[in-house]
């Protein structure tokens, strides 16, 4: 069965942060994503995650200015001394604190009139340098293409040029986030996407929403019960992230959740 984990930055959103930890776990939830720690003391979350029985298996490298519209900075010429900063500096060390083995480093939005080509060139030298600090310390970096509906001008969009980019990296510990929601936007055929990436380890992470709203995974054209049993015939044993935003309260849009809650611990 899948093994899910709750994006406290999406669900929860009617409690504190620091309390959505423990409303999770009241779900049945075992693990946790969010995009960012950094508002937190590390040991502030590592005691939220103790105290509920809770793995923390994601969050996001630094993206550089968040509030003033950047989503990541990876493949920005100019930027390799922040980005590089940014993930020893504070990545790593929430990692470690966290017990997360993965984190995910956004690429960036492409700048009006930038030659693509020295964009990927930057953004594949920051991911093998950020791979190789990552590898002593047993966490991967993860690389998701992101639709431009939502992040307009966002940089990696197609699951086929996410995994050829790792190849090209070559890196054991770079993978894909696989977001099929994002994936549904940008290309649909999940099924065969599924059964081509899955198989082979270079995918890192799973995630779901339901398509076209972002609401729950029960809710909109795709079918998820399919999709997870294929998942799991497949025989991915990683969690899929619940990165959605709820219609209405969390707790109450949980059906979907209850015929896997019983395995989830």
């Amino acid at each position: 069965m899948p093994r899910f984990a709750a994006n406290l930055s999406m669900m929860y959103a009617e409690h504190a942060f620091l309390d959505r930890f423990a409303a999770a776990a009241a779900d049945g939830f075992a693990a946790v994503e969010y995009l960012f720690p950094y508002a937190f003391e590390p040991a502030a979350l590592t005691q939220r995650l103790a105290d509920h029985g809770l793995q923390q298996v994601l969050f996001n490298a630094p993206p550089g200015d968040w509030d003033a519209g950047e989503r990541g900075i990876t493949c920005l010429p100019g930027r390799e001394a922040e980005f590089r900063r940014g993930f020893v500096e504070q990545a790593l060390p929430y990692a470690q604190a966290l017990r997360c083995p993965r984190v995910h480093v956004m690429a960036g939005l492409a700048p009006a009139g930038a030659d693509r080509a020295g964009l990927r060139a930057t953004y594949a030298a920051n991911l093998a340098w950020a791979a190789a600090q990552a590898a002593p310390l047993a966490i991967d970096v993860l690389i998701e293409p992101i639709n431009t509906r939502d992040i307009p001008g966002y940089l990696l969009n197609r699951q086929d040029d996410a995994h050829a980019l790792v190849q090209q990296v070559g890196a054991p510990n770079l993978k894909v986030q696989m977001d099929l929601y994002h994936c549904q936007i940008v290309e649909g055929d999940l099924a065969v996407k599924l059964r081509r990436y899955l198989p082979g380890g270079r995918v890192g992470h799973l995630q779901i929403a339901g398509v076209p709203e972002r609401h729950e995974p029960d809710i909109g054209e795709l079918h998820h019960p399919t999709l997870l049993a294929l998942i799991d015939e497949l025989g991915y044993d990683g969690h899929v992230g619940c990165e959605y935003r709820p219609r209405a309260g969390t707790s109450a849009g949980l059906g979907w959740f209850q015929p896997y809650k019983a395995s989830q611990r």
